[in-house]
């Protein structure tokens, strides 16, 4: 039995060690196969010599081959098999020869077993650890398999019930248990028999399933909100809400005594709004819950927000910037003073995009400090310090300190008064990068709203450099239905100069061959599957990127409208947030009815 399991480790070790891809052979395939232009391979593999990164990882940080893409190349040069785990359905006697944690941890899923073997698919198939580990578990030879990201994602998915199957089970056998309380005339529970209540095991459970399900759907909110005759469950999956679960009524008091232990909240005060926050690790994530408690006529409504504070860095391209914008954000971010703004409504990621740009700037040699409310992802490097307006704490407050403690580099969460608009100018002024974010519905917009905030225009068009206006839009999953609309569907959409700016953007960008026309360019409709219930999976950013140019600064300085500061900005190469829409609808990334729905709001 050793010597069995000399040679099966002795076998993996071989098979790991002779996976790795030499750098001419990668570049040689590149290059034949006309993945990538010539010049940019070759600008790539001298930024990775320099960097002393391999030339596919640069060109995927690049954009310019999406992680997939290379491990499907590294594939075909090593002759591993290549397996599309999305049509398929494990049984769960073979899913589950690999336990779920493993699974999420190493990016490995067991799909295929015979006797003494045990195909697994993988985005990594030089984890030899992960290898290692599901041979021991299982006794079996492990046959390594290359897979995608989404492959990975349906597979894990495969490893839950369903949100509704399992709260059917869990309503079923506990809500009989829940104790039925009731408050006769008026009489209030004491802070004991709240506490009590919360403790109650079919009320764990209900919230811990109902949490642990949020988490696993990617939902970015939930909503629990007590009705006449129950209580409706909504989980915000990709910005829209969607009914999760009906539950009883009698439940209403257990869950939110439950939900006010979590996050540390007077169980006995139910006539005044509440704030609180808590955090859960599952195997995969460690999540950060927003709590909001609001009185209404039948209970107190609870709306958590979930942060993700484990999840992985984004890359510019990831939110969606590309091209001439991409180009703007990058100049902008050489600069060693002035201000960056991010601008849009709530919930449209533009905290996201700020600690995007934050992790590219976050180099050995500067200091970067923040002041933010609330901290929503922890960055290694960066002083990260939280509002608390209870104690006196405010924006204002934190970015007086943060400029005695020598930064290079200031986030400030959100600019939302005078107070706090002036010591980002001076911040600027002064010899610092100041990044922010403000709330406006267009890039352009934010200029008067400073002005409004008492900043003079003098200071702001010295000390302003870019404006990133922006929303989120559904993505389209990969089984879409592609159309081609006529000069009539257009015209109901956008103007012509809209989608011919479009059109420019892709042409510019080689994404199209010159000549082409808009009758020539396909969009698509959602298309649902039993993966994607509505045709779309995950958001991307559209966006506008106003640089503060010579024309600009003179529009400024003569307190020009909003509209006549984008037109000034159009007239300079800026495509505006309906444009971008336009542009990554043509690719196919979302549906010209989602850019509507969004633009529109």
């Amino acid at each position: 039995m050793r010597a069995a399991n000399f040679i099966a480790a002795r076998y993996t070790f071989t098979y790991v060690l002779s996976m790795q891809v030499a750098e001419s052979e990668l570049k040689a395939f590149i290059l034949d196969s006309g993945l990538v232009a010539r010049k940019e391979v070759e600008a790539a593999e001298a930024e990775g010599k320099e960097r002393k990164q391999s030339l596919g990882d640069i060109l995927v940080s690049q954009g310019a081959l999406t992680s997939d893409a290379l491990r499907r190349i590294k594939a075909y040069v090593l002759g591993i098999p290549f397996v599309n785990l999305k049509e398929l359905k494990i049984p769960l006697e073979i899913l589950t020869l690999i336990p779920e944690p493993i699974a999420r941890t190493h990016n490995i899923i067991a799909f295929r077993r015979n006797l003494q073997d045990l195909e697994v698919a993988m985005l990594d198939t030089e984890d030899l650890v992960a290898i290692d580990s599901v041979r021991k578990k299982t006794g079996l030879k492990i046959l390594p398999r290359l897979t995608d990201d989404d492959s990975i994602k349906h597979s894990l998915m495969q490893y839950q019930k369903s949100l509704k199957e399992e709260f059917g089970d869990l309503i079923t056998t506990e809500a009989g248990k829940l104790t039925l309380v009731r408050e006769a005339d008026g009489e209030e529970k004491s802070g004991d028999e709240l506490k009590k209540m919360a403790e109650d095991l079919p009320i764990v459970r209900i919230v811990d399933t109902l949490l642990r399900h949020a988490i696993i759907q990617g939902a970015s909110d939930i909503h629990i909100e007590p009705m006449e005759m129950e209580v409706l469950v909504r989980y915000r999956i990709d910005g829209t809400l969607h009914d999760a679960m009906t539950l009883p009524k009698q439940a209403t008091s257990g869950i939110t005594a439950r939900i006010k232990v979590l996050a540390n909240l007077k169980l006995d005060e139910k006539r005044l709004p509440q704030d609180g926050r808590f955090k859960m690790e599952t195997d995969a994530d460690k999540v950060s819950f927003r709590v909001s408690l609001l009185p209404t006529y039948y209970g107190e409504k609870i709306v958590m927000r979930l942060l993700r504070e484990t999840g992985e860095g984004f890359s510019l391209e990831s939110l969606g910037f590309h091209g001439e914008t991409l180009e703007r954000i990058h100049g902008a971010m050489k600069t060693t003073t002035g201000i960056i703004l991010v601008s849009g409504p709530t919930g449209s990621g533009k905290t996201t995009t700020l600690y995007t740009i934050l992790d590219i700037l976050n180099q050995p040699d500067v200091n970067i400090s923040t002041i933010e409310d609330p901290i929503e992802y922890q960055m290694k490097r960066v002083n990260q310090t939280q509002v608390n307006p209870a104690i006196g704490f405010s924006f204002a407050d934190g970015l007086r300190a943060l400029l005695r403690q020598d930064p290079n580099i200031i986030m400030v969460g959100e600019i939302r008064d005078k107070e706090t608009a002036s010591l980002a100018i001076n911040a600027a002024l002064t010899g610092h990068v100041v990044l922010s974010t403000i709330h406006t519905n267009s890039a352009a917009g934010a200029i008067p709203r400073l002005m409004d905030m008492g900043v003079e225009p003098f200071l702001l068009v010295s000390t302003l450099r870019l404006v990133v206006g922006q929303r989120l839009v559904r993505r389209l999953c990969d089984d879409k239905e592609a159309y081609t609309p006529d000069a009539a569907a257009r015209a109901k959409i956008a103007p012509k100069d809209k989608f011919e700016s479009a059109l420019s953007a892709l042409i510019e960008e080689k994404l199209v061959p010159k000549g082409t026309g808009i009758d020539q360019i396909p969009f698509f409709h959602p298309k649902a599957s039993a993966e994607c219930e509505d045709g779309y999976k995950s958001r991307i950013g559209i966006h506008e990127v106003l640089t503060v140019s010579s024309a600009i600064r003179d529009l400024i300085i003569h307190n020009a409208a909003p509209d006549a500061i984008e037109e000034q900005a159009r007239k300079e190469g800026m495509l505006n947030m309906l444009e971008d829409g336009l542009y990554k609808a043509a690719r196919g990334v979302t549906s010209l009815e989602e850019v509507l729905r969004v633009i529109s709001e």
